[in-house]
């Protein structure tokens, strides 16, 4: 694979909506879940919601009437990432300029909003704005629109491996020459009552109502489900040499890109995890490197009874005995579930761990499950030098994307 630059970060988390607050943050172990007061009479009655984010820097109030709050995301981190890498509307030709941000579930909100007006108050109230502002794409529009990025620009959904899908494509668009310069990534709202309601009613989320902070335990033994929290990421990649050219700060590299699918079942993973081992090994090729030359693996981690064990064998399959040695953790530990935002937030932090020299641990590690016996990195942050990182994400239906990034 041709290497892609990527030249800038923007993020909404429950840990904070700038890089540096969410990086503080991760590598202090702290935890950004929370009880939901208007989750008072569900099943599960906490999430990770992102109380910091600030969408009046960038939109006014009728704006924001008129925009869901996945929408809002994808503006405010595209936004932030086109300022951080230092872009402006004469640094590429507007047609070469592309966004490319996906969502598993788009305007959830304003779904069960309107649904509500619909059913309680007749057809005839619904809003006019309902339908641009729920549909997936309306998000990397509102982007394009502000930055006049006339490119390729769609949105796409595979569930939790949606913002590593975008990076994927977003890359290769560059690489057949669509685009010199893309905003990629993935974003989520559906911190709501009716998405938190239907996520308990299949058992996929954990149930500690009474210890909120300590619900997302990765690869522990007494895991009971994921956390479901809001926000996600949108990176800046750009043709590697256009970027050399203009004197951008490289923060990393995109170096190589694995997919496939389980074809399996429709939300549980191949207990083989043929396809996951598939999907880690052609990143890796893709790269040009080799497994031992992986510094860290951010992993998919999420908490559920079988994502955790199948990841950390597939691990083994590709790794074999340096898979005891690599530094893995999951950063859902503390940020919960992002669903379709998870992927891209989890790649800017391990760009954010090569710059930095540390890798993020993984909280709540303090049960360990026998069959989860790998370097997690429990409890406190590792300060290691890592050239090559690891980003692993799989999704309802069996999709998976791995992502290699390398140091810039």
């Amino acid at each position: 694979m041709k290497q892609i630059a990527i030249t800038g970060i923007g993020v909404v988390s429950p840990l904070g909506s700038d890089t540096r607050t969410l990086w503080d943050n991760l590598v202090q172990g702290k935890s950004g879940i929370d009880t939901i007061g208007e989750f008072s009479e569900l099943p599960v009655t906490f999430g990770g919601r992102a109380t910091a984010f600030d969408p009046e820097r960038y939109l006014g109030n009728k704006e924001l009437r008129h925009m869901d709050r996945y929408a809002q995301f994808a503006l405010t981190a595209g936004l932030d990432a086109y300022q951080n890498a230092g872009l402006n509307s004469d640094t590429y030709p507007s047609y070469r300029t592309g966004v490319l941000i996906g969502s598993g579930s788009g305007g959830i909100e304003t779904i069960e909003e309107q649904m509500n007006v619909f059913h309680t108050r007749g057809a005839r109230r619904v809003s006019p704005m309902t339908v641009p502002m729920f549909i997936t794409n309306i998000g990397p529009a509102e982007l394009a629109k502000r930055i006049q990025a006339k490119g390729p620009g769609f949105s796409l959904s595979s569930a939790c491996a949606t913002g590593g899908h975008a990076l994927a494509i977003a890359a290769r668009l560059i690489q057949a020459g669509d685009a010199d310069c893309m905003l990629a990534g993935g974003v989520e709202a559906c911190l709501t009552p009716f998405a938190v309601a239907a996520f308990a009613s299949m058992r996929a989320l954990s149930t500690r109502n009474d210890a909120p902070q300590k619900a997302s335990r990765p690869f522990s033994v007494d895991r009971d489900g994921f956390v479901m929290s809001e926000g996600g990421a949108v990176l800046v990649l750009e043709n590697y040499d256009k970027a050399r050219e203009r004197g951008a700060e490289i923060l990393a590299v995109l170096e190589g890109v694995g997919m496939s699918v389980d074809a399996y079942h429709m939300v549980a993973p191949d207990p083989e995890g043929t396809a996951v081992v598939y999907a880690v090994e052609k990143a890796i090729r893709d790269a040009g490197i080799s497994p031992s030359d992986i510094g860290y693996i951010n992993a998919h981690g999420t908490s559920t009874p079988l994502n955790d064990k199948i990841e950390t064998s597939a691990i083994k399959k590709v790794f074999g005995e340096y898979a005891y040695r690599v530094p893995v953790s999951s950063t859902k530990s503390m940020t919960g579930h992002l669903i379709g935002g998870a992927a891209s937030l989890e790649a800017a932090i391990c760009i954010l761990a090569m710059r930095s020299g540390v890798i993020p641990p993984t909280i709540n590690l303090d049960n360990p499950d026998p069959e989860c016996d790998l370097n997690y990195v429990p409890d406190k942050a590792l300060r290691s030098e890592v050239s090559h990182c690891l980003n692993n994400s799989f999704g309802f239906g069996g999709q998976n994307v791995a992502l290699v990034l390398g140091k810039g």
